[in-house]
């Protein structure tokens, strides 16, 4: 198989300024904090947007049908590194007040 040569552009932003994507994402500078940046990202809702290592993570768990292994170790990167316990899982709100 011939490997798929992938381009990347390059591009120079500013706290507060964006890029737009195929006219529907928008990514922003929101803060530099020292070597981390934080960006604001606005896509649709049918848009996935992850970080690469839980990208990867899920495409290795699709790849090898990994089921709760997949589902523990993507818990593992979502939470640092710890294992979900129930107190680190999400829980539904609760009941609004009557």
């Amino acid at each position: 198989m011939t490997p798929i040569l992938l381009l990347m552009l390059i591009l120079s932003r500013k706290v507060g300024q964006s890029i737009v994507i195929d006219g529907r994402i928008i990514v922003k500078v929101v803060r530099v904090d020292g070597d981390q940046i934080k960006l604001g990202i606005q896509a649709p809702t049918e848009v996935p947007v992850h970080r690469q290592e839980i990208f990867d993570e899920i495409q290795r768990g699709i790849t090898r049908g990994n089921g709760a292994h997949g589902h523990n170790k993507l818990w593992q990167l979502l939470a640092g590194d710890s294992k979900p316990t129930p107190e680190t899982q999400p829980t539904p709100p609760p009941p609004p007040h009557p």
